[in-house]
């Protein structure tokens, strides 16, 4: 046989003849393939236009026949210092229902249906956002119905009342729920910035859902449903096309509730006070069934970090990634984040912990570095220690090796987020919205690589000078007070035999 191209038959046990071909010869008589080429990087970079009315329209380029496009408000419920709490949560609800063109839900749904359409409103402590994911082909259709649904809502009585149940079956649900992670959320921000900016609670009082009427979702939309606040933002589509449709249907535009003067907007910046919010609560029936959750105390402590905005936000997300943890045992199998921290130095040395996990809440103009731990009500004590251990930890050596693995999967797990086209459509909205422009993955790459252990240590000193916030729920009969945890965390590298003392 020859050495390259077609060589004789080769019988297999099957019975059949196949020709034996070639991997790196050329075969004979084909033309010689032409390879895609990586397009110029700035045909995949985010562009930004302003209309006249100071509406930012921005997208993002994206291979694919499906877009996501959405309206992301500067709003939030940070804003309601002077508005009844729980409007935002109120018009989270109320979004893609009746408007000025649309009749019903039903109609939006069926609109959207034809271009293979879905919809989701989520407001957060600073942003409300809707968005659309469709067929491209569709974007007119889409983008006056985001303007409609945004401007033009009918806030019927009938749509408020389904919403105000809704509301207070959330509630409901929000207390019986075996994961108490969302209420710690909502607990360690009242007790870092109590009674101001992101301290106020994101989901609505009780006492406040026969309060909030027409009138009053109209006074709050009249002062931040405004086009300086507002970004159109949009993924898997021409940014001429975009632009084209904002003009058409967003410009010029009289929203329902009038353009006369509104109130003053609230401008206030986050007051980090830090202190301690508790909530006795019987845990022993949450969760029952075949194999129900054991009662446990939930305990949640925060430090304040630093605004998205800042150049420490980098060093603060690494360090965040560094200490990890999880449950007792990984969702993702064994072996996923093992060798975080929290995994290392908790949750493999103390059996009867059940939960030890850090999370990162960073906002425009502040943020709250925290650890959520779970353990048995007789154990709270220790867990306490050993949490309030690993803060002051934080300040020591650093690793090579273990930062080098921490900026990887910070990088890795940034990567993979934004292989998914709805999480580019919020990244590109939340960042126009805070900056008027957008770093691409790359830059962010880039700024990863750049941290030290030097910068690691220089955050978490600057941390550990604040006033701790505690939230604690459960049986908290063994809890410590706010006073021993907050000297045990005001002790230095030196002094950490302090801490057992401090408990004991």
């Amino acid at each position: 046989s020859r050495r390259c191209g077609l060589a004789a038959g080769r019988s297999y046990s099957g019975g059949g003849a196949y020709p034996s071909v070639s991997l790196t010869c050329p075969l004979p008589g084909v033309p010689k393939a032409v390879f895609a080429a990586a397009e110029n990087r700035e045909r995949f970079e985010t562009r930004v236009t302003v209309l006249e009315n100071g509406l930012r329209v921005a997208s993002q380029n994206k291979f694919g026949q499906f877009c996501t496009v959405g309206i992301l408000v500067n709003s939030g419920s940070r804003h309601e210092a002077k508005y009844l709490s729980g409007i935002s949560h109120f018009l989270e609800k109320l979004a893609f229902s009746s408007t000025a063109q649309f009749s019903s839900k039903d109609e939006i749904l069926l609109t959207l249906e034809k271009h293979g359409g879905i919809c989701d409103c989520q407001a957060s402590r600073d942003t409300i956002m809707y968005a659309v994911s469709a067929d491209a082909r569709g974007l007119d259709t889409v983008v006056n119905l985001l303007a409609d649904v945004t401007l033009q809502p009918r806030l019927s009585d009938e749509e408020i009342e389904m919403t105000r149940t809704a509301i207070r079956f959330e509630l409901e649900d929000l207390n019986m729920r075996p994961d108490p992670e969302p209420l710690l959320t909502e607990m360690i921000h009242a007790a870092a910035f109590r009674d101001n900016t992101v301290g106020l609670n994101k989901f609505c009082p009780v006492e406040n859902t026969d309060k909030i009427n027409r009138e009053v979702l109209h006074s709050y939309l009249s002062s931040y449903y405004t086009p300086d606040r507002m970004v159109l933002a949009g993924v898997g589509i021409e940014h001429e096309h975009l632009v084209e449709c904002a003009r058409k249907y967003l410009l010029g535009v009289e929203p329902v509730w009038g353009t006369g003067r509104s109130r003053a907007v609230d401008r206030s910046v986050a007051q980090y006070t830090g202190g301690i919010v508790k909530v006795e609560k019987d845990m022993s029936d949450v969760s029952l069934g075949p194999t129900p959750i054991p009662e446990l105390t939930h305990i949640m402590i925060g430090l304040e970090s630093c605004s998205f905005l800042e150049d420490d936000f980098i060093p603060f997300a690494v360090l965040n990634m560094m200490m990890g943890g999880g449950g007792s045992f990984s969702a993702g199998g064994p072996g996923k984040g093992m060798f975080t921290r929290l995994y290392l130095n908790v949750l493999n040395r103390h059996h009867w912990m059940y939960n030890a996990t850090s999370y990162h809440h960073s906002y425009e103009d502040t943020g709250l570095l925290c650890i959520h731990a779970s353990a048995d009500p007789k154990q709270v004590r220790e867990m306490v220690e050993i949490i309030t251990r690993e803060f002051i930890l934080m300040a020591g050596a650093v690793g090579e090796v273990e930062l080098e693995r921490a900026k990887t999967q910070l990088k890795s797990m940034l990567m993979m987020n934004l292989e998914s086209r709805p999480v580019i459509f919020e990244d590109v909205g939340r960042q126009v919205l805070a900056t008027n422009t957008r770093k691409l993955p790359h830059e962010l790459c880039a700024l990863i690589s750049q941290v030290k252990p030097t910068d690691i240590k220089r955050v978490v000193t600057k941390m550990l000078h604040k006033k701790p916030a505690v939230a604690a729920l459960g049986d908290l009969t063994d809890l410590p007070t706010y006073e021993h945890i907050q000297a045990a965390l005001s002790s230095k590298d030196g002094r950490l035999p302090r801490l057992y003392r401090l408990f004991r």
